[in-house]
């Protein structure tokens, strides 16, 4: 039974086939690089901490690009300041595969310090009106590609999705509960930041407007998420909504929450192209 993401072999990170991604039976699907890479700059704290150590700063943004397919190979992955301070900070991570850079990262960190806030919050009570019925009112369901697949891959066998409003086989926005079944990295408890960003990357597939039955592909060169709360349990909502125009260019944008309420945003560039 497969039972993580990665598998760490000393600075290497080998890939279960559960990274598998749709396109391409070589590459790995942008969830599990994108969670990988969160990883390795939540985490990274050089030397001796600093005032405002890692564990004491909140991630509140994420950018990912991925440069080119990332294939099913080992790879490395390696973080380094951009800007350290004792406020604000800037993580870079960087994954190769072999002699290659493939993958690539920038988080930005935020010191945690407890702030005293009105009781009313025009804007939070709005999302939490607004707030999606929770993962138990949910439709399981699974991408149409990959409802008759045995191979393992991330989209068929890595995730769990349940659908409050829309789904896989109707076109539009869409509200989908997303849980990761399995660890980013074999032996390791996944972090909610690395919840967020398997889940997010799914922004563009749960809520498409382009068919691949009449010959369409959008294809996400990177994704950003935005976070304003640390996430709580398992289940990541994406109130998702897909944008794309006739200049084969696209944006897919969703309210993340969990069971608790809005915790943050995601956006996705959208490479459009007919095949």
């Amino acid at each position: 039974m497969l039972e993580a993401l990665y598998e760490r072999d000393r600075d290497l990170f080998v890939p279960s086939i559960l990274t598998a991604g749709p396109w391409s039976p070589d590459a790995q699907h942008g969830s599990a690089p994108a969670a990988l890479l969160a990883r390795a700059g939540q985490r990274f704290e050089p030397g001796e901490p600093i005032d405002g150590a890692a564990g004491a700063m909140e991630v509140a943004r994420v950018t990912v690009e991925l440069l080119r397919p990332v294939p099913l190979a080992p790879v490395k992955v390696t973080a380094t300041w951009l800007r350290p301070g004792k406020k604000v900070q800037l993580v870079g991570v960087n994954m190769t595969a072999g002699d290659t850079e493939v993958a690539r990262a920038t988080l930005l960190r935020i010191r945690r310090k407890a702030v005293r806030l009105p009781d009313s919050l025009p804007a939070t009570e709005r999302a939490l009106r607004d707030a999606p019925a929770g993962p138990d009112a949910g439709t399981t369901s699974a991408p149409p590609w990959a409802r008759h697949v045995t191979e393992p891959a991330f989209h068929s066998h890595a995730v769990e999705h349940r659908f409050v409003a829309g789904g896989f086989d109707r076109p539009g926005p869409a509200r989908d509960w997303i849980r990761l079944r399995v660890p980013v990295v074999a032996g390791e408890q996944s972090s909610p930041l690395c919840r967020v960003m398997a889940a997010s990357d799914f922004g563009n597939g749960v809520s498409w407007e382009l068919s691949r039955d009449d010959g369409y592909q959008f294809i996400n060169p990177d994704l950003t998420v935005y976070l304003h709360r640390r996430p709580q349990g398992e289940w990541i909502c994406l109130d998702a909504a897909t944008y794309p125009s006739p200049d084969g260019v696209g944006l897919a944008e969703s309210m993340l929450y969990d069971e608790r309420g809005p915790i943050g945003r995601s956006l996705q560039s959208l490479l459009l192209d007919q095949i």
